[in-house]
């Protein structure tokens, strides 16, 4: 048995792994990811018997979070050929992956769970929900007035609501108009999250691929030639969208565009990560912390507290994590959060727990009581001073 990090040019021989236990991804996805994505990722395998048996991908994002900027590591592919399963081979590629993040001193990483409980005894927590809706098609005789939930976010085809929409054209987007996607999505992302992928001119170019892999693409709505509105589209079966983002006056163009795409047999339409009335929070993604020190520099500290208390880190796994910090802050200091190394604890904080405080996914009150927490009043007061960074929007799926 071998375990290894693969060199560039070996990536391609994890394919027929990948294809044998994720057998629902098509062949043009797959030439797209080990075209693509393949170029630049990272790999972590164990061969036995000359062969790959396990593998685990890394796939590199820059993240936002608050004002700082940070490359982060998306854990994906990882699988373990049947007959060799339950050798511990998925743990040993985890931790050797979460290693050589920490080295690199990456504030966190993140996943989506084929369970949760795989992750979890490895100390990952959710942090993001996925608000997901259905969307009904309404027949070309029904209006606005006849239909059964007129304030729900529905697909309305009635002429007196599409009037507006004949100024506005949609198309799919092209690798050249990736650069002004990404100026829309800025523009429209300020003061709404608070962690999110940076989209820039690439991520729109591979987003682009990405989606008509899936046979899909990414529809622009363009008014007076400006971007008004875009949306994300897969056509693997019924029409699904995802992230429709367009400015609040042309949501009846963004109503029409969907129609359009679903054509006359589909009567709904599945949307994904759509702030619609309707919509129902769906946990999808899975984060840990990495490195402590890291990104409790980037948190910020709610306007009008200054901060000062100290607790110890316990991380099973990491176990360079295990370390004592004071974090603190001075009036006047743009909420920055100052870290340091002491000697002092006024409590115990478990990575997994330190995760969930630092998203917001569970409170003071929450953690309090959970094995090897431990939190004097003071340290309780303290840490409910720190703004939790739970504005989280992360919707990657490779």
């Amino acid at each position: 048995m071998e375990q290894r990090k693969l060199d560039v040019s070996e990536h391609g021989r994890t394919r027929s792994l990948w294809e044998e236990v994720f057998s629902e991804d098509t062949k043009t996805f797959l030439d797209y990811y080990y075209f693509l994505k393949t170029r630049d990722n990272e790999i972590y395998v164990i061969d036995e018997d000359g062969e790959t048996r396990s593998m685990l991908h890394l796939n590199p994002y820059r993240l936002q979070v608050e004002k700082e900027r940070f490359q982060a590591h998306y854990i994906v592919g990882v699988a373990t050929k049947e007959e060799y399963r339950g050798r511990g081979y998925m743990r040993r590629l985890l931790l050797q992956a979460m290693e050589e993040m920490y080295r690199r001193r990456e504030w966190f990483t993140f996943l989506m769970p084929a369970a949760e409980e795989i992750y979890t005894p490895y100390d990952f927590q959710f942090v993001y929900a996925q608000e997901q809706s259905m969307l009904r098609i309404l027949e070309h005789t029904e209006t606005i007035e006849t239909a059964k939930n007129p304030v729900q976010a529905e697909l309305i085809h009635s002429s007196e609501m599409l009037r507006a929409a004949d100024t506005v054209t949609c198309m799919d987007a092209t690798l050249g108009d990736a650069g002004e996607l990404a100026d829309f999505f800025e523009t429209q992302s300020v003061g709404r999250w608070q962690v999110y992928t940076v989209r820039d001119e690439q991520y729109y170019q591979r987003q682009i691929l990405e989606q008509q892999s899936e046979n899909g693409g990414i529809r622009i709505l363009r008014a007076q030639g400006r971007i008004v509105g875009s949306f994300l589209y897969s056509r693997e079966g019924d029409t699904e969208v995802l992230e429709p983002l367009y400015l609040p006056e042309y949501e009846t163009c963004f109503q029409k565009a969907v129609r359009e795409l679903a054509g006359d047999g589909q009567k709904t339409v599945k949307l994904y990560a759509a702030n619609q009335p309707d919509s129902k929070p769906t946990p999808l993604i899975m984060a840990r912390v990495l490195h402590p020190e890291s990104i409790l520099a980037a948190m910020r500290v709610k306007e009008g507290c200054t901060l000062n208390c100290s607790f110890a880190v316990l991380d099973t796994f990491l176990l360079q994590n295990n370390r004592i910090w004071r974090i603190s802050s001075a009036a006047g200091d743009d909420s920055k959060v100052h870290v340091q190394e002491t000697e002092d604890s006024e409590g115990v904080l478990p990575i997994a727990a330190l995760t969930c405080l630092l998203f917001g996914s569970r409170t003071i009150a929450d953690i309090e009581h959970e094995d090897g927490v431990i939190m004097s009043p003071h340290l309780k007061e303290e840490l409910a001073k720190l703004q939790p960074l739970s504005g989280v929007f992360l919707n990657e799926i490779v």
